[in-house]
């Protein structure tokens, strides 16, 4: 039994560890790594913050240098002071169509201003041109000192002069960037004005749009995959001038106010289809879905192992129960074998009949003593997965009647009214004898066993269609219908005082349904608490195996 306890100790700790060790540490390690990726989730948006500043650093770098690119091959081909005419600033026109204007502005020659010609017809471009022109004039005639000093220390730095204009495109304002610088004339000492008006229309449909994608194609090149987009638009306005592919409207993750070539104006960069705080979400209810399947987890391990520690518990004491009321058995039979043996021993018997009578007491206390050992040994052999069974045809008929003639000695002393009904009708079946009588004495002995005061016992076998059946009818104490299915489980015992005060190892019914199971039948119970029971076995008729067969 020793061995047995530290088995029952093992597995009870295995089932600790698994069903409550291993999801507390699950628990443990998964809210580490949560805790862990927050942090590392937050790391990443600010990481995604750094990369889209980033972006659009890179973005205004390249587009600014686009634009010197443009204005500086422009402003190569301005006259000197002096030198400027219509002719010459046509001709930069047409060799620049992304301009809408360019002008030259000197003192003594006045504002000379040309717009894209190809352009003119349109009225409202030639009303653009005509105020823009109008503005210039003005802007001039006050601002030009001023103007040529910020323009000389401008030049002084290696900078451009950029300033912003809005022209007014029918009903809609559109966004221009122009540029201004000095001319000389060969002597260095008469300065003109000299200015160039990036087209709106070529910002809006062709430059913002190729230099935003370029800037995009070239962050997947070098691996900054963050599949961005990005759109420029005003300062203080919201809706785009352009934007790249993949731009889906919603508010931008990041914004960079444009200096340089394009004052006014601001990039602004965002994932499409998402945003960061979307993300944030999306992570925290996964989160809380992961939390709360580890809560089931362990709430379901916690269960779990009480429902086991319990268990475990009641087969313990169970188990001790068994031991008690095996010993209780056992000691009876052999105190009376003791008993009587002395007694013949001793020679005190003054008749050949008080001989036999104490011969037979003594056998048929060795054949309980027998019987219940044999329970004892076939457990242990089911336990194991050892039991065999050894069928072969046999007439019930003359089983039933030998069976209950060895155990009626035991039946009469405990003054029991006894019916046997043997129909003549039962074939032969294919069964193993021992175990059948074995069934067939446990169902006996508990009706013996579980009668008060109606002290009655019926064995009736009898063929029912394709089957035969077995009966053991008493008018004891009967079962309840809670436990009329536990009472077949090893070490179960009804929870009735009468049960409790009377000795039993429990294991009768569980060995009864064993063995009519291995026999391809069924065992069933009919009781009525106060009436009694009537058990029944059913044993098919016809059986297949007719050799040795295990039930594991």
């Amino acid at each position: 039994m020793k061995k047995q306890r530290w088995n029952d100790r093992t597995r009870m700790m295995l089932t600790l560890e698994l069903a409550v060790v291993l999801p507390a540490a699950a628990l443990v390690i998964l809210g580490a790594l949560h805790l862990h990726s927050i942090r590392r989730d937050r790391s990443v948006e600010a990481a995604f913050q750094r990369d889209f500043n980033q972006v659009l650093l890179i973005s205004e770098k390249q587009i600014n240098h686009k634009a010197y690119e443009l204005v500086d091959d422009a402003a190569s081909e301005f006259p000197g002071t002096g030198n400027a005419c219509v002719e010459t600033l046509d001709r930069i026109l047409a060799t620049h169509p992304y301009l809408a204007h360019v002008f030259v502005y000197s003192p003594e020659g006045g504002l000379i201003l040309r717009s894209q010609p190809s352009r003119m017809k349109d009225w409202a471009f030639q009303n653009e041109s005509e105020n823009f022109s109008s503005m210039m004039k003005g802007w001039m005639l006050i601002e030009y000192e001023s103007t040529t000093r910020e323009l000389e220390e401008t030049s002084k730095k290696g900078r451009h002069y950029f300033f912003q204009n809005r022209a007014q495109r029918g009903d809609k304002w559109a966004y221009q960037s122009g540029m201004m610088f000095l001319t000389k004339n060969r002597t260095g000492t008469n300065h003109a004005v000299a200015g160039m008006v990036f087209d709106a229309e070529y910002l809006h449909y062709q430059f913002f749009p190729e230099m935003l994608d370029a800037v995009l194609s070239h962050q997947e090149e070098i691996g900054e995959k963050n599949h961005a987009a990005i759109m420029v638009h005003a300062k203080y306005e919201s809706m785009p001038i352009a934007a790249s592919s993949g731009w889906d409207g919603g508010d931008p993750e990041v914004e960079r106010n444009m200096e340089g070539a394009f004052p006014g104006l601001t990039l602004a960069i965002k994932l499409p289809g998402t945003t960061l705080a979307a993300m944030g979400e999306k992570f925290e209810r996964s989160s809380f879905l992961t939390l709360g399947a580890l809560s089931l987890l362990l709430t379901a391990g916690i269960i779990l192992t009480h429902r086991n520690i319990a268990r475990e518990m009641a087969l313990a004491r169970l188990k001790s129960d068994f031991v008690s009321n095996v010993s209780h058995e056992l000691r009876t039979p052999l105190s009376l074998i003791r008993l009587y043996a002395e007694t013949l021993e001793m020679g005190r018997l003054k008749s050949a009949e008080k001989y036999q009578e104490y011969y037979s007491i003594i056998r048929k206390e060795s054949e309980r003593l027998t019987a219940l050992i044999n329970n004892i040994l076939d457990f242990s052999r089911i336990e194991a997965g050892r039991k065999e069974y050894e069928f072969r045809q046999t007439d019930m008929r003359e089983l039933v009647r030998q069976t209950l003639e060895s155990y009626r000695y035991q039946i009469e002393q405990s003054g029991f009214a006894f019916e046997e009904r043997i129909a003549e009708d039962v074939p032969p079946l294919s069964v193993d004898r021992e175990a059948m009588a074995r069934s067939l004495l446990n169902l006996v002995n508990n009706a013996l066993k579980y009668s008060q005061d109606q002290k009655y016992l019926g064995v009736n076998l009898f063929r029912d269609n394709g089957s035969v059946k077995l009966e053991v009818v008493d008018h004891g104490i009967g079962i309840p219908a809670g436990e009329q299915q536990k009472i077949f489980d090893k070490f179960y015992r009804v929870g009735d005082p009468l049960v409790h005060n009377t000795k039993g190892s429990g294991l009768g019914l569980s060995l009864v349904r064993h063995i009519v199971q291995a026999h391809g039948g069924e065992i069933v119970v009919d009781s009525v608490p106060g009436r009694g029971s009537k058990f029944t076995i059913n044993l098919p008729v016809v059986r297949t195996q007719t050799a040795k067969a295990a039930l594991a």
